[in-house]
Order: structure tokens, then C-alpha cells, then sequence
């Protein structure tokens, strides 16, 4: 009997290629970095985590535990999109508090304030659209924007930040969609937006129609210096800006809450972008912040991580001057988790980052955080994950690795 021989095996057709914008968008440097710099010996100034020694466990997990002794069907169940009433009335209360009169209504609830900034870019940004950013910029924002296809131009400055009148000048000529900024405690710089120029730049908002995002993560980790008032609580500024805020820094990044205060139309778009991306925050986490806040003094946690974070930021200025080469200059950040430092023209940062984590040390180049032509020589120190100690040890490393270029 013959066996009959097989079909020849006809070659697979190739899928369909990815979507442009997923083609074009890489990862992001500071995660490839710690991902190469994850060795326990490794002293790293590259990431921007809190420290964890810091964390209330014992009071977020008693939060919990309270959530899922006396409520355990709702933390457990589905919860509308906006986010649970119990937490947007507490935050409400917070932002209230600090001089911006907001309603429990005004609160969208977001799965960390990254998604705040990925749902406002769905609902503003077209293909083509032009968004402003500061000069350096936070890098996941960039992300964000270039997802949508959008043309980012970055906006001049200096050590404080945005300058108001090269604002309205690139609104004038690009007529864009908004501005993104961090005014307190930068992230990559550390700087902080003065209280005049915050006015002024609501009031370019105002005058030539412009959104503005003002992403405030790091704002309550203020070390010295008196609180400067939100872009938001300006006159003029109230149906045209949206404040981002986040637990991630102050109470734990693994809850993943954050939440977005935005004129109506804008906080109803978000909600269905929102019901498109995840249907809504996870309840339970939602509970147990909203228990938290009724059961602990978050201010006075706050308070005491600030006080730890200004003797680390200390410990990382007394230590520069003979870690980095001549002529390089650095901030002297009032709060936060960042320092912003610039080695002579000479010196390439991401270039020399092989060699420096050579020496068990590391930290983030500056290239990825501008959105136009780079300066080379920058580089991002995160001084809160170690204590003063290490961070001594790891400049004395870091002197040694740049030396060694």
C-alpha cells in the first residue's frame, strides 16, 4: 500500500505591521537603565522611587483591613468611573484646603496620575497637533504626547523654569493645543516655577486660548521656602486648567491612585476615555485611601518623609563639589526627589554611563528628557531611595567612574 507524501506546507502570511505611532515611540531610557542597574550593589541615583522604609504599611495596611472587614462587597465589586465618592470628597476637601475651591464633582479618579496624562492627551490631541512642554521635560509625558501623533515644541526657559513672554510668543506662532509643566520640584530639574510666573502664564493661558496641564506629584514634598499657589487658583485659569495629582509620592506608588481636577466638559471626556481603558480604579485601593485619610494625619507623614528626603538632598550637595568634575553646575532644589547638574561642554552623560556603572553607581543622562536639540552634558540625580551614607559612598563612586572617562 502507498502512503501518499504529505501537502507541502504553505508559508504563513505575515500579520498585519503595528500602528505608526507604536513603531515610532520607544521605551523609556530611565526604565531600560534600572533594568541594567538592578544589582544589589548598585547605587542608584537613576530612578525616581520613593523610599520605601518611608511607607505607612502599617497604617495603609489597617486601611485595608478596615475596608474589607466592614465593607467587603463594594471593595470587591465593579465602581463607577468617576471614582468612589468617599475619595473624591476627601481630595476635594485637600485641594480645597490649599487655596482651590473644588467639588467632590470637579475629581476624576485615575489608575495613577500617568493615566491622568494619557486620558487628557485622548481626549485634546489630534494627529498633528502641536503641544508646549518645559525644556527639559518629564519623559513619560513626552511619551504621552507622541503617541497621539502630536508635534511637541519645547518652551524656553531657565533655572526657574518657563519664561512667560517665549510662552506667548510660540502660542502666537504654533497655536497649540496646551501646555504641559511641572511647576513644583521638576521632574528631571528640580526647579520650581516662582509664584509671578505661574500668574503669568495663566494669563497667556487666558488671553490666547490655551489648555494647561499642571502635573503635581512632588508638590508636598516641600523641604524650605514658603508653598506657591497652583496655576489653577489663578484668575482666569479655572475652565482652562487641569491639576494632576498622585499618591504615588506621598503615601505608596503601588496603589496606583492618582486623580485629575478639570473643567467639566473636559472631566466628562476623560471619564469616557477612561471607561474605554480600564472601566475604572480598582475599588478597593479607592476605599482604602478614602480610609486613610479619615483615620491618619497624611500631612504629618508627609512631613517627616520631607524631613528624611532634605537630609539625603543635603548629603547629595555636600558631596558634589568633589565627586563632579570642574566647572560642572547644579541646583539646589526646595523640595522633591530630583537634582539637575550640568558637566562642562566636554563631557557626553550618556556616553559615559558605561563606564560610571562600572563603578556600582548610576544615573539617568539627560538627552531623553528634551524634546528638541539635547544638552549632552546634563545628567538627573534621584537623592531620596538612599541614606546619607550611601549617597556619600555612591558620589565617591561616581567621581571615580567620570574620572575614569
Amino acid at each position: 500500500m502507498t502512503v501518499a507524501e504529505p501537502a507541502p506546507a504553505h508559508a504563513a502570511a505575515p500579520v498585519p505591521p503595528l500602528a505608526a505611532r507604536a513603531r515610532s515611540i520607544g521605551g523609556s531610557p530611565v526604565r531600560d537603565i534600572l533594568a541594567v542597574t538592578a544589582r544589589p550593589e548598585v547605587i542608584n541615583f537613576a530612578g525616581g522611587l520613593p523610599a520605601p522604609e518611608l511607607f505607612d504599611a502599617e497604617g495603609i495596611t489597617a486601611a485595608y483591613r478596615a475596608v474589607l472587614a466592614q465593607a467587603p462587597a463594594q471593595a470587591l465589586q465593579y465602581s463607577t468611573t468617576e471614582g468612589e465618592p468617599a475619595l473624591r470628597s476627601a481630595l476635594a476637601g485637600r485641594m480645597s484646603a490649599r487655596g482651590l475651591p473644588t467639588d467632590a464633582d470637579d475629581v476624576l479618579v485615575t489608575t495613577g496620575s500617568q493615566q491622568a496624562l494619557s486620558l487628557l492627551a485622548t481626549a485634546l490631541l489630534e494627529p498633528g497637533d502641536t503641544v508646549l512642554v518645559e525644556n527639559p521635560c518629564y519623559l513619560a509625558a513626552l511619551q504621552a504626547f507622541g503617541f497621539t501623533g502630536a508635534r511637541v515644541v519645547p518652551v524656553p526657559g531657565d533655572e526657574d523654569g518657563v519664561d512667560p513672554d517665549a510662552l506667548e510668543e510660540l502660542v502666537l506662532r504654533e497655536r497649540p493645543k496646551l501646555l504641559y509643566t511641572v511647576p513644583s520640584f521638576q521632574n528631571p530639574t528640580g526647579r520650581t516655577l516662582p509664584a509671578e510666573r505661574r500668574a503669568a502664564v495663566a494669563s497667556v493661558a487666558a488671553r490666547r486660548g490655551l489648555w494647561i496641564i499642571e502635573d503635581d506629584p512632588y508638590g508636598e514634598l516641600r523641604f524650605e521656602g514658603e508653598r506657591v499657589p497652583w496655576i489653577a487658583s489663578h484668575e482666569g485659569a479655572w475652565d482652562r486648567v487641569v491639576l494632576l495629582g498622585s499618591f504615588s509620592k506621598v503615601m505608596a506608588p503601588g496603589l496606583r491612585l492618582g486623580w485629575l481636577r478639570a473643567p467639566a466638559k473636559l472631566r466628562r471626556a476623560c471619564a469616557v476615555a477612561k471607561q474605554a481603558a480600564d472601566l475604572h480604579t480598582p475599588t478597593v485601593n479607592q476605599l482604602a485611601a478614602a480610609r486613610y485619610l479619615a483615620d491618619r494625619d497624611l500631612d504629618a507623614h508627609v512631613a517627616r518623609v520631607a524631613g528624611v528626603y532634605r537630609e539625603r538632598r543635603d548629603a547629595m550637595l555636600a558631596g558634589l563639589a568633589e565627586a563632579l568634575p570642574e566647572g560642572s553646575v547644579w541646583n539646589r532644589p526646595e523640595g522633591g526627589m530630583f537634582l539637575w547638574t550640568r558637566l562642562p561642554e566636554s563631557y557626553d552623560t550618556t556616553a559615559l554611563l558605561a563606564e560610571v556603572v562600572r563603578h556600582d553607581v548610576a544615573y539617568v543622562p539627560g538627552a531623553p528628557f528634551y524634546a528638541g536639540e539635547p544638552d549632552r552634558s546634563t545628567l538627573r540625580l534621584c537623592f531620596v531611595t538612599q541614606t546619607p551614607e550611601q549617597i556619600r559612598e555612591g558620589l565617591r563612586r561616581l567621581g571615580r567612574g567620570l574620572r575614569g572617562r
